[in-house]
């Protein structure tokens, strides 16, 4: 089945970028029981919320079993998964994210609008799913791509351009916009690997907001230039990634990352049945294929449903989906009605 995409290739150096880029080197504390995290230069204060209840098991399942959808094959809920530690965003929240980078208008809205026109147009989004899903509080968040699969091979020959971290604090800046936004940091690594491409962000990982995700398209372990062909990730380099994050959990005393895999091919993800799970980490498979509504479908339920893992998400391509008749974006109401329910959702 073809699988249209949209790749994520971009040249960055003379690119327009927002003009937003404050410095905002973050740090952590405990006050008064709550993490605290502070912006330098900026007397704005983000909470987040220290939860040291345990989590509410039954709920946990009524919400995992409400995902599932009516699902009667055995695959959803995932069996046999550890509890979260305390302060899981999933499954009690459904994130909400907007998706791209400051270089590019063409990599998504984050990036395409400036900060008060991008938050008007995701707070719209927020709204939606609040009144299709009143039952399921949203958590809105940032998704942004910190090291891009480049068209050029750098000055290390591995065709990926990182951006700075004063690239990154700005999105931190935007994102304390709107209180209690978290960010995820999102690796294409080209040429280079995941185990080297982890320690550049680590210490954006070891604030309590910020989340990871990686996407196995830009991952070219055969030597191929990004873009030429889709790449790959083995559930081991899965779990390199998600044992790191719950070292990185445990040493900070930090809430459960949500970590999110893009898909939509079989080969992208290999192994999956070796995942493993851990209390520290809460995985998002998420189907980031674009066309019609039909094939977007098709992709969920072949490579996302047919392969359970944990969590699922899902992507909207605000232009590339309505390339193709009948030229309509899938609305919350429609994603309602897949099996699982997706629990994530990223707009691009």
């Amino acid at each position: 089945m073809k699988l249209p995409h949209l790749a994520g290739v971009i040249l960055i150096g003379a690119a327009t970028s927002m003009g937003l880029f404050v410095s905002c080197a973050s740090d952590a504390k405990k006050v008064n029981g709550k993490t605290k995290t502070t912006a330098a230069g900026d007397s704005t204060v983000t909470e987040v919320e220290d939860l040291r209840k345990p989590v509410d098991t039954a709920k946990y399942d009524a919400l995992l079993k409400k995902l599932a959808n009516g699902d009667t094959t055995g695959k959803w809920p995932v069996k046999k998964q550890p509890y979260p530690l305390a302060g899981a965003i999933l499954p009690f929240k459904r994130i909400v994210v907007y998706y791209g980078n400051l270089h590019s208008k063409k990599m998504g809205a984050l990036g395409e609008y400036a900060p008060k026109e991008m938050w008007r147009r995701l707070d719209a989004e927020v709204k939606h799913w609040e009144k299709v899903d009143p039952s399921t509080p949203v958590q809105p968040g940032l998704h942004y791509i910190a090291a891009v699969a480049s068209g050029t091979p750098g000055r290390d020959g591995k065709y990926i351009n990182r951006m700075a971290n004063s690239q990154i604090d700005s999105v931190l800046a935007i994102a304390k916009m709107r209180p209690n936004t978290i960010v995820f940091l999102d690796l294409q690594v080209a040429l280079s690997n995941i185990k080297a491409e982890l320690p550049h962000i680590e210490k954006y990982l070891q604030l309590p907001f910020v989340h990871l995700g990686i996407d196995p398209e830009f991952s070219m372990k055969d030597g191929s230039l990004p873009g030429k062909k889709i790449g790959t990730y083995d559930a081991a380099d899965i779990n390199y990634v998600s044992q790191y994050l719950a070292d990185l959990v445990k040493k900070y005393n930090l809430p459960p990352k949500v970590f999110t895999i893009h898909r939509f091919t079989k080969k992208m993800v290999t192994n999956y049945q070796n995942i493993k799970l851990r209390p520290e980490v809460q995985i998002v498979m998420h189907m980031d294929g674009w066309g019609e509504p039909e094939l977007k479908k098709g992709t969920y339920r072949h490579f996302i449903y047919s392969e359970p893992v944990q969590f699922t998400g899902f992507k909207l391509f605000y232009k590339n989906d309505l390339k193709k008749a009948p030229n309509k974006l899938m609305t919350p109401e429609d994603l309602m009605k897949l099996k699982p329910i997706p629990i994530y959702i990223q707009y691009q």
